[in-house]
């Protein structure tokens, strides 16, 4: 499990490593949180991550939300696997860009 921060002039990066769970939740929502108070792009990186359990994807959703009320920039990147867009999708989230799901995954 990893989660890092950083940060440059315009955004601020966050990037996701192996499973994210209730474990390091409390971990996860305060550099959300951090990265949200700077009122820069968020961008998060999917690319390593190997599990993420509802309570991640509840963060990433409520960070998502936050980030477009506020009119920063709300960005994810890097492929999941099918078991977690299959998650992503029965939690009822649809919303999580393309770039991220799997092509065969069905999130409509």
């Amino acid at each position: 499990m990893g989660i890092a921060i950083d940060e440059n002039e315009s955004e601020s990066a966050v990037t996701l490593e192996g499973a994210i769970d209730i474990a390091s939740a409390a971990e996860f929502k305060a550099v959300l949180v951090k990265a949200l108070g700077t009122g820069k792009k968020l961008s998060v990186s999917l690319l390593k991550v190997s599990y993420l359990d509802v309570t991640a994807v509840q963060l990433l959703w409520s960070a998502g939300q936050q980030a477009q009320r506020t009119g920063m920039g709300f960005s994810l990147s890097g492929h999941l696997n099918e078991p977690i867009s299959l998650l992503i999708a029965e939690a009822g989230f649809p919303t999580l860009p393309d770039s991220v799901l799997p092509a065969s995954a069905n999130v409509e």
